[in-house]
């Protein structure tokens, strides 16, 4: 199947095409570089949609999205979230349907910050979500994804946690500190911090492109989401250095706005209950596997 990925040179991208590639799709990257360094397995790019032919692809994973936590949420850096998911997966699916022969699906990201904070209640897909910033971005991103359901096309909103390796993300930011033993937990620890390797989350997008019978919502972290001390306490260990000197809530207030109490304070004890009862098999379902498996 010919399948168009969006972001597809971003973090999660690079390792997903080769994926599909590998299992005999052939995948077309859509990027903002004029000279991308392609994804294994990759041949063709395209920088904007004029360039495709909608009618020839069978379906589109929608990766596309500045990254949320580079820099405080000021006005414009909101807008430049807005614009880069909401309006770009409008442009996505208004093009997805412009043809007589639209798509057969749509796998488009969202993420965890669709539900806000929840404390130590579990969340499911079917969880109430609390308002924000972070659940009114998700929202109106799943919602343009949403309208392709209006053409016939199979929608499914991938609802991501943290995704860990080594190789980018938000682990990457934070291994140096935690090498050099000046790393700890944020605020009080006690928030839960869902997680997912990169793998896993490549994997899952594999998934829900092949199961015909997959839409709607699924939260795409790993069965045991941790709290914040958990999870620096296990970092610590992986890594064999100390994690024990925290940055106080107020301080984060400080340094990171509004972003501080919806980012990184916030708790979303969130499982993948949809993906688990369809049979989806995590290859790294507890924390400590997954660390070891990236630092080696």
């Amino acid at each position: 199947m010919r399948v168009l990925v969006t972001g597809g040179t971003g973090f999660i991208g690079e390792l997903l095409c080769p994926r599909l590639a590998a299992s005999g799709h052939e995948v077309v990257v859509l990027t903002r570089q004029s000279r991308p360094d392609l994804p294994r397995g990759v041949e063709t790019s395209a920088t904007s949609l004029e360039e495709l032919d909608a009618g020839s692809f069978g379906a589109a994973i929608n990766l596309a999205g500045a990254s949320i936590a580079d820099g405080r949420w000021t006005e414009s850096r909101k807008r430049v979230l807005w614009q880069s998911r909401v309006e770009t997966t409008a442009k996505l699916v208004a093009w997805m349907c412009s043809t007589s022969r639209p798509s057969r699906a749509l796998i488009s990201g969202s993420a965890v910050g669709y539900y806000g904070d929840h404390g130590e209640s579990v969340i499911t897909e079917d969880t109430v979500p609390e308002p924000g910033f972070a659940h009114d971005l998700c929202a109106a991103w799943e919602g343009e994804a949403g309208k392709a359901a209006d053409c016939g096309i199979r929608v499914c909103y991938v609802r991501t946690g943290v995704v860990l390796d080594g190789e980018g993300g938000a682990l990457e930011k934070m291994l140096p500190a935690f090498r050099l033993g000046v790393g700890g937990r944020l605020g009080s620890g006690k928030q839960y911090f869902p997680w997912v390797h990169r793998e896993d989350i490549a994997a899952v997008f594999h998934w829900l492109l092949e199961r015909d019978d997959a839409s709607g919502a699924y939260n795409a972290s790993a069965p045991h989401p941790a709290t914040n001390a958990e999870f620096t306490a296990a970092l610590g260990r992986a890594l064999g250095r100390p994690a024990v000197l925290p940055m106080p809530a107020v301080a984060m207030r400080v340094l990171f706005g509004r972003m501080a109490d919806e980012l990184l304070l916030s708790s979303e004890r969130m499982v993948p209950a949809r993906l688990l009862e369809a049979g989806f098999e995590f290859r790294y379902p507890r924390l400590p596997e997954a660390l070891q498996a990236i630092l080696g």
